[in-house]
């Protein structure tokens, strides 16, 4: 009911920003507005379509769901640490904004500050689709406080999010389209190596 509510409410938004500017246009022939009201109201309206058409951008099937954000601290220590804690409080703040329920599944944190990784759980809609594009490794550069010198220092963290599947989506794996590869392992070692397959590979053709 609340993701149905969402959309209506988004919709009466529009409907009412471009009528609003519409009558803001018509006076302004008659100068009954000034410009910079009329201005005023094609900001407002323009933004409340793009805020549609963005949420309506976000149409495939996993964008709904929930997410689940991992976040792990890289190269660079304390510092590093410290920047994955700053990750995680932005994007707490983030979901709190947004109206997303944040759970914290998993957390360990630094040695002398910040946290070495983090998992978490965030519900809300289109929680994933928003949060996708946030994949990837994110570097931060500043004077560390944790630097004796004060000299400035390039930290990063990686950020991973996925979708939280349910039994909405059915997975289909056909076993003709399954292969395995089996090899040996190579150089000089022990008794096995170049005797015994020890290697194994499982691929699956798309």
């Amino acid at each position: 009911v609340k993701g149905i509510k969402a959309w209506i409410e988004g919709y009466e938004g529009v409907r009412a920003a471009t009528e609003e500017l519409q009558l803001a246009f018509d006076y302004c022939k008659e100068e009954l507005v000034t410009e910079e009201e009329v201005d005023a109201a094609y900001a407002h309206a323009l933004k409340e379509v793009e805020d549609l058409e963005m949420k309506n951008m976000l149409s495939h099937e996993e964008d709904q769901m929930p997410a689940v954000l991992k976040i792990v601290s890289g190269a660079g220590g304390t510092e590093a640490q410290d920047w994955a804690e700053q990750l995680m409080r932005l994007y707490q703040r983030y979901c709190e904004k947004h109206d997303y329920k944040v759970t914290i599944a998993n957390l360990q944190e630094g040695d002398e500050a910040g946290i070495k990784s983090v998992t978490i759980k965030i519900e809300g809609d289109f929680a994933y689709g928003y949060l996708k594009s946030e994949n990837g490794v994110h570097r931060l550069v500043r004077v560390s406080p944790y630097n004796a010198q004060g000299k400035r220092m390039t930290s990063f963290a990686s950020v991973f999010v996925t979708p939280l599947v349910d039994d909405t989506i059915e997975v289909n794996i056909e076993q003709a389209r399954i292969s395995w590869d089996t090899f040996r392992s190579g150089g000089a070692g022990g008794q096995n190596v170049n005797k015994v397959e020890s290697g194994v590979r499982l691929r699956y053709q798309y």
